[in-house]
């Protein structure tokens, strides 16, 4: 065994339950375990923190998972930008690695673990000593200061790690995983918030101020009678219901596959291949390598190299540069404030490039993904083949059954890629309300959750359901 296998290999890891099945309950429990403990460790403040320049990048931190400025600064950061790196390097051949066997498969998730322990505390680091959380000016200059950053990269790598753990933890003992929870749990909460507070928010157009939320903010401003707040506001809700009914009928649109059970003659099922097959998974790595350039900018801004583009110091929107190009703009709340569609070139350009970003950006992390999580063609005709199905009329072959699902996992790849993409980056322009994002991304992780619970219920009531799904 090589060193880097050594390494890799006594990598602390959440150990796996003993027995191949685990319960509903069990499963519910651990899952609304690591839910709490993730909201309560998001109150959490960073003790010597002074200097919270990230805090109005709220966007950002709902697709991160993170709270900037608590224990969770960094979220699910870390962890998602070495799931990238090391998907760019495995399809590029620059770091190969043999998925098709369990040592291939080991190693893979082994080395994606050590990078992820990596980025945690390297963007630690980069937050800190960037400036983007930092101690209080007064001790600037100072031996304390530079005590006080170590103090908060340790507290940030602290976070960083218990996220990591806990994400561990969903995988083995709860439904689905833990990124997918975390990010559905800061949209869910963002939405809550952007749709019903009363509180008092940002003043319409004719100099009353109205509450933060859109519900509240848009009777108040019809009784004030200013219907360009009114539609604004009407407008991003119905923005955020269109994204949940088309992202629920295309998570519900399936083809089906007959096949038959070769021991058992007239018994069969369809086996079903979901049209956005990869689920959400591209869309989460395009929006986090997204809010990855932001941050970054935003950070190299603050240190006087503006490489990646320049921010607004009033909205900390970005107005220039590569980051520029990566902002979604508000289109129809532009429109409705001109009272015309001719707002000027440059926000429909930007809006082309965004959309173009984002499903290219879905397409290739499609096509990457299904070759590293065992969702091609030959993974999937072995798992069928070995629960005893096949085609009917046809001989019990793998190859036959991998010929016939090159059909539809590829144009379903591609396609569920495209129409992710064009949707995530369709409900940004359109104002929905949290992110247009981060609704697309918790509908389909909600839905997908759903059909966790449905299936664990099915091998509850059914053991031989359960030794057929592998339980």
């Amino acid at each position: 065994m090589s060193i880097w296998q050594t390494i890799i290999s006594n990598l602390p890891e959440v150990e796996g339950p003993t027995q191949k099945f685990l319960s509903f309950r069990e499963k519910l429990k651990w899952t609304g375990i690591v839910l709490v403990i993730f909201f309560v460790l998001g109150l959490m403040p960073l003790f010597g923190l002074g200097i919270n320049a990230l805090q109005r990048f709220e966007t950002l931190s709902i697709i991160l998972g993170a709270e900037f400025g608590s224990l969770i600064s960094l979220g699910i950061g870390p962890i998602v930008t070495a799931s990238i790196v090391l998907q760019l390097l495995n399809g590029s051949g620059i770091w190969k690695f043999d998925l098709t066997k369990p040592e291939g498969k080991k190693s893979f998730q082994g080395t994606q673990k050590f990078m992820s322990l990596f980025f945690i505390i390297f963007e630690s680091a980069i937050y800190i000593f960037l400036g983007g959380l930092a101690p209080a000016e007064q001790f600037k200059g100072t031996g304390f200061y530079f005590q006080l950053q170590l103090i908060l990269i340790f507290q940030l790598f602290l976070g960083g790690l218990l996220i990591m753990f806990l994400d561990e933890v969903v995988s083995k003992w709860g439904f689905g995983s833990g990124i997918s929870l975390f990010i559905a749990a800061g949209v869910s909460k963002s939405l809550f918030i952007q749709a019903f507070n009363w509180l008092p928010g940002p003043s319409g157009l004719a100099g009353v101020t109205y509450s933060s939320g859109a519900v509240p903010a848009f009777f108040q401003s019809l009784v004030n009678g200013d219907v360009t707040t009114a539609l604004i506001m009407i407008s991003a809700v119905v923005s955020t219901i269109f994204v949940f009914v088309i992202a629920v009928y295309a998570q519900a649109m399936k083809v089906e596959i007959p096949l038959s059970f070769g021991m058992i003659r007239g018994h069969g099922i369809r086996w079903p291949l979901s049209f956005v097959y990869t689920s959400n998974i591209p869309v989460i790595l395009v929006a986090a390598l997204i809010a990855n350039f932001q941050l970054w900018g935003r950070l190299l801004q603050n240190t006087g190299w503006p490489l990646l583009g320049t921010f607004s110091a009033s909205t900390g929107n970005p107005i220039s540069g590569f980051v520029y190009w990566l902002q979604g703009p508000d289109i129809v709340r532009s429109v409705i404030q001109q009272h015309t569609l001719l707002i000027g070139l440059a926000p429909y350009l930007q809006a082309i490039v965004y959309m173009l970003f984002f499903i290219v950006g879905s397409v290739m992390f499609s096509i990457f993904w299904v070759q590293t999580a065992g969702m091609d063609a030959k993974s999937q005709a072995k798992q069928m083949i070995s629960s005893g199905l096949q085609i009917p009329g046809f001989r019990k072959d793998e190859r036959v059954l991998e010929r016939l699902l090159n059909r539809y996992i590829w144009p379903l790849t591609i396609m569920g890629g495209i129409t992710v993409g064009f949707l995530a980056a369709l409900a940004d322009l359109t104002g929905a309300l949290s992110s247009g994002t981060g609704i697309l991304l918790t509908v389909m992780i909600v839905y997908r959750l759903y059909e966790d619970i449905a299936r664990q219920h099915m091998m509850d009531m059914n053991p031989m359901m359960r030794k057929f799904m592998g339980g």
